[in-house]
């Protein structure tokens, strides 16, 4: 754990939120009695980490290597592993979580292709919206699957068009506003 001690706060919270992943799943398969407003509190406390430690980072100054590469990662991993359990628990369709999980391969693949060449993609604007369109989508499953808050049910189609329309839009405008890395030798 020495490791651990030796991250800065941001990373540290970066890495409790990949930490928090597997408690997340866990919860999510075994809602029942008292643990069934887990699963919410383990992800929305996940998401708070993210807005934090990125947060904290700009303003201490304690950007990092380590938190370029894991912090998108982490983010990653959480939204994937919920939209994959969403699958598997009846409230999404495949189709829509590998249109979701192809377009942060392409481009996380784009964005690794661009720093070999010494290139960086920032995030825009759309991908910040989509992200939080994400996070929305996977609150209000969350609220309808525990029994928290039945009518959210309602909102779960069309927000999950809102979540198809910003990932193929983002993804679209990433790669259109850098195409210049894919074609330039």
């Amino acid at each position: 754990m020495k490791w651990f001690k030796n991250l800065n706060l941001p990373n540290k919270l970066t890495v409790i939120r990949v930490l928090a992943i597997p408690l997340f799943l866990i919860f999510l398969y075994i809602s029942k009695g008292i643990f069934r407003f887990l699963p919410l509190l383990i992800f929305v406390a996940a998401a708070i980490t993210d807005a934090a430690d990125g947060y904290i980072a700009r303003r201490d100054n304690l950007i990092t290597d380590f938190g370029k590469f894991m912090d998108p990662l982490a983010d990653k991993l959480l939204t994937a592993s919920a939209f994959i359990a969403f699958v598997e628990i009846g409230y999404l369709s495949s189709w829509v979580v590998v249109l979701i999980i192809s377009r942060e391969f392409i481009i996380s693949g784009f964005r690794t292709l661009a720093a070999s060449k010494g290139v960086t993609i920032a995030a825009n604007p759309w991908g910040k919206i989509k992200t939080v369109f994400q996070m929305i989508l996977i609150v209000v499953i969350l609220l309808n699957y525990t029994g928290h808050a039945e009518f959210t049910g309602f909102w779960i189609t069309p927000l999950t068009v809102v979540v198809v329309l910003m990932t193929v839009i983002s993804g679209a405008t990433y790669i259109y506003e850098n195409i210049g890395v894919i074609i330039k030798k």
